[in-house]
């Protein structure tokens, strides 16, 4: 059933009944009205009418966050359709898009056909770009921010239905909390990003061992723009994978099993199967590690193409921030538990990634060159695996070396910590309740790690 809320100008409908689930399919909830805008004044008119029925109000965009970071049971506001490109400047490398676009489609369908690039992405890029930005996404490039340091501009409608921009040069205090905002700010509505022309990535992977890589680890990381490593958890192998500029002609040699439906279901199939004898998880990983990763490979392709990979099939995940040079500590750390607990489900990989320092107020990389280790466990067939245990053990060893919690991904932490993890949280939440004052945008998991009021109550 459709609802419709009026305005002299403009119509939309929220759906009821409509019920909303994550990629991972981990958290789901039912909105009380589900809303698609297409444009600036009807999102306007959707907070107007949820202000004065005193309604919250969450954003979403594609949901691949792995955490209940966009479930509300008030208004819920999709921005997928919100997509569209506004303004592009090949002189300047720049770029402006409505803020529900997909990445994805802004590479592939408005910048590679100019001949542009962003300077670095996730490996995921079915995301919106405001998602992406709200959440603190990273790639991966010891000399690369995280993706909101490529912001030059936001647009958001805040609480009042006011339009507001911020920049570098305008309303910088919000553009510092904005480019990693949780969406608790306002409703982003437009982003300028800023570009380079299109580029190749020459990627090698090759492999090793966990000790190899990290009593080298420095000169690993200063050898190439991207590096990254991932651990095969219950054995000692390691995938390392550089990723340079070239300007050699295409030549994509990826392995064909991961492409394929076969491939897919045989590692599917496999964690399924060790769900009911965990002994065999190790077997399983060493296995996969010498038919698939036991020997170097090289490609090149376009930017995209070689920073992207394939999630597989829903799986829980949580990815901490560490200071860089706590590392090898806690992959160590890491390693002698996985040891202990050889039937803890532990699947691959454990993906470490690096990122520069920034100062967006609350981005897991504010003030210190970083080292972000996302670890999972897959969900076969959709079948529940047991990690709570190992999700424990490794918070307790990366919180000991001050870790930050990645916002998109599944953690406990509340206001009361995360006040002590930023310099600047207590200023973000001051901005927060200035922008927002009546609590319009908050949701169970905003008032969980902004709100030190509700956590008193």
């Amino acid at each position: 059933m459709k609802v419709s809320v009026n305005m002299a100008s403009c119509k939309i409908s929220g759906e009821q009944g409509r019920s909303f689930t994550n990629w991972a399919t981990t958290f789901t909830c039912k909105p009380e009205l589900y809303f698609e805008p297409t444009t600036t004044e009807e999102i306007i008119q959707i907070l107007k009418e949820a202000r004065r029925l005193s309604k919250r109000v969450k954003v979403c965009g594609y949901g691949h966050s792995p955490s209940d970071i966009a479930c509300t049971d008030g208004y819920m506001i999709d921005m997928r359709r919100f997509n569209q490109l506004i303004d592009i400047n090949e002189k300047n490398c720049t770029v402006k898009v409505q803020s529900g676009c997909l990445l994805k489609d802004l590479i592939d369908d408005v910048l590679e056909p100019h001949g542009m690039a962003m300077q670095n992405i996730a490996a995921i890029s079915e995301v919106t770009i405001a998602g992406m930005i709200c959440t603190g996404t990273h790639g991966t490039g010891a000399n690369y921010g995280i993706i909101s340091t490529q912001v030059l501009e936001i647009e958001l409608i805040t609480a009042a239905g006011k339009e507001v921009i911020c920049s570098h040069t305008e309303n910088t205090d919000l553009f510092r909390a904005a480019c990693c905002s949780l969406g608790a700010l306002g409703v982003i509505t437009a982003v300028t990003l800023q570009c380079e022309p299109a580029f190749k990535l020459h990627q090698r992977q090759w492999p090793g061992t966990l000790d190899e890589v990290l009593d080298n680890l420095d000169e690993h990381i200063a050898s190439s723009e991207h590096f990254k490593f991932s651990l095969m958890p219950h054995t000692e192998s390691v995938l390392m994978s550089r990723m340079d500029r070239t300007k050699e002609p295409v030549s994509d040699v990826s392995s064909w099993f991961w492409s394929t439906f076969v491939g897919y279901h045989c590692v599917q199939f496999a964690y399924w199967l060790s769900s009911f004898f965990p002994s065999t998880v190790g077997f399983i990983n060493r296995t996969l590690f010498y038919l698939l990763f036991s020997k170097p490979l090289e490609r090149i392709n376009i930017s995209r193409k070689v920073f992207n990979f394939d999630c597989f099939f829903p799986q829980y995940v949580t990815d901490w921030a560490i200071p860089r040079e706590h590392t090898a500590t806690v992959l160590r750390e890491l390693r002698a538990w996985l040891r202990e607990n050889p039937n803890q489900a532990a699947h691959f990989w454990i993906e470490v990634r690096f990122c520069r320092s920034d100062n967006i107020m609350i981005s897991p990389a504010y003030g210190r060159d970083t080292c972000f280790i996302n670890i999972l466990v897959y969900r076969p067939y959709g079948k529940f695996i047991p990690y709570a245990n190992y999700w424990a053990a490794y918070e307790n060893i990366v919180k000991r070396v001050g870790g930050r919690p990645h916002w998109a991904k599944a953690h406990k932490e509340t206001a009361k910590e995360f006040s002590h993890m930023y310099p600047e949280f207590n200023k973000f939440c001051e901005i927060r309740q200035k922008m927002d004052p009546q609590g319009m945008f908050l949701n169970a998991y905003l008032e969980r790690v902004l709100c030190m009021d509700s956590q008193q109550a």
